[in-house]
């Protein structure tokens, strides 16, 4: 890869001929318009115009994919072909600036009249480019260490109900979530700072909680508190976790921004706990938004410790290998030469049976698993909750079967009896 240039890679569908597609795209994201104008000299373009680097076409297909009002005006209809397209841009267009970063290889591109399907795939980075941002504070190492777990999954769980309780009760049940044995506790991404549990009641209650668990027990569960807010009261309640001996904030990127989050991660050492809520707006139909690698790519580059990637088997609509390609992601260096990976963590319908296909796909513990329902609606309570998972990934580690495991172990056998058959 050129130094002095980043790459992105796009799907698109059109009835025009992919090729000028991809030059219409290259010059509107850099110096170009739809026509030459005054100033375009050749020498600035050949300074700062995008570049096509590679097209590769698909069949076509019959049906537009997404509505096109300037096609239909122009009388265009299909076949639509369909083209992978890679663009090469000048890193001096946009400098160490992640909202101008986003723009260009997104942007207006989505808007564009000669596409009926366009979708970013992907972001590649020169090493230099990717110094100039933040790396994460804690990453997948840094996590490990304030959680105390040096070797397989760290195990969490979300506060549940969602929200109504008060600052008082959501401390009693993080006292109980600790006294289980989680590792990781995180609100709700729906609960911020409700006028029932404001976070400066909440935070100090919990937290109180939570030191009283590491005094017992020499363990510090790590509470990932939902500081989602403007910038200003986002930053003060880092400060306020912090001064609690608290290790770690949330927020829900896609409405904070990338400003917002920058901001938060230069003015806190706290592990920053990335949830990506509302990302399936951008990611659900195949020809249309961002995927999963080009993402994470620019929130890492605002320096999250820990990305959502949903779960397998889980509640949502993303197929199995989305989410493992997303883990995949999320613990590949986005360059060489620098260890800039972040923590996945797997969420949604978790619990002790789905710990073996996530094994199985992505042969690493260095993860976090959370279950809500797969923990607190245990039979045995919450301790067996998480007993059980740790039992689950005790046993796909050793190459054993869960039902095998679950012979020794009544935690498991109860969460496949009770799970298993919802699942099903």
């Amino acid at each position: 890869m050129n130094l002095d240039r980043f790459e992105a890679s796009y799907l698109i569908e059109t009835p025009l001929d992919p090729a000028h597609v991809a030059e219409v795209m290259a010059g509107e994201q850099s110096s170009g318009t739809f026509t030459r104008v005054a100033g375009e000299t050749d020498e600035l373009r050949s300074r700062t115009r995008a570049v096509v680097i590679g097209i590769e076409e698909f069949e076509s297909i019959a049906q537009a994919s997404l509505p096109n009002a300037w096609l239909d005006r122009k009388g265009k209809a299909g076949p639509y072909r369909r083209a992978r397209i890679t663009i090469s841009f000048p890193v001096a267009n946009v400098g160490a600036n992640l909202a101008t970063l986003a723009s260009i290889v997104a942007g207006n591109l989505f808007d564009l009249g000669e596409v009926t399907g366009l979708r970013l795939e992907s972001i590649r980075l020169p090493t230099d480019y990717r110094r100039r941002f933040p790396m994460p504070a804690h990453g997948i190492a840094g996590t490990r260490r304030l959680t105390g777990v040096a070797a397989g999954p760290m195990i969490g769980s979300i506060i549940k109900p969602n929200v109504g309780l008060s600052a008082s009760e959501t401390a009693e049940l993080v006292a109980k979530l600790c006294a289980a044995g989680l590792d990781f506790i995180k609100d709700d991404e729906i609960s911020a700072n409700p006028d029932h549990a404001p976070l400066t009641v909440r935070i100090p209650a919990v937290m109180a909680a939570v030191r009283r668990h590491a005094d017992r027990t020499g363990k510090k569960v790590m509470m990932a508190f939902n500081i989602t807010d403007e910038t200003d009261a986002m930053r003060r309640h880092a400060d306020l976790v912090a001064r609690e001996g608290g290790t770690c904030v949330m927020a829900s990127l896609n409405w904070c921004g990338f400003s917002a989050v920058e901001t938060l991660r230069r003015s806190t050492d706290l592990a920053l706990h990335g949830h990506r809520n509302g990302y399936g707006a951008f990611s659900r139909h195949p020809w249309l938004g961002i995927s999963f690698q080009a993402y994470q790519t620019l929130w890492r580059l605002a320096g999250v410790d820990h990305m959502h990637v949903h779960g397998l088997q889980g509640k949502f609509a993303q197929e199995d290998e989305e989410v493992i390609s997303s883990a995949r992601d999320c613990v590949t260096p986005l360059t060489q030469g620098l260890d800039d990976r972040v923590l996945p963590a797997f969420s949604s319908g978790q619990w002790a049976g789905t710990a073996q296909p996530t094994w199985n796909a992505i042969g690493h513990a260095d993860l976090l698993f959370m279950a809500g329902g797969g923990i607190l609606a245990h039979p045995g309570g919450p301790a067996a909750g998480v007993a059980s998972i740790r039992q689950a990934w005790a046993a796909v580690a050793d190459g054993m079967a869960l039902a095998d495991a679950a012979r020794s172990h009544p935690e498991l056998r109860q969460a496949l009896d009770t799970f298993g058959a919802k699942a099903s």
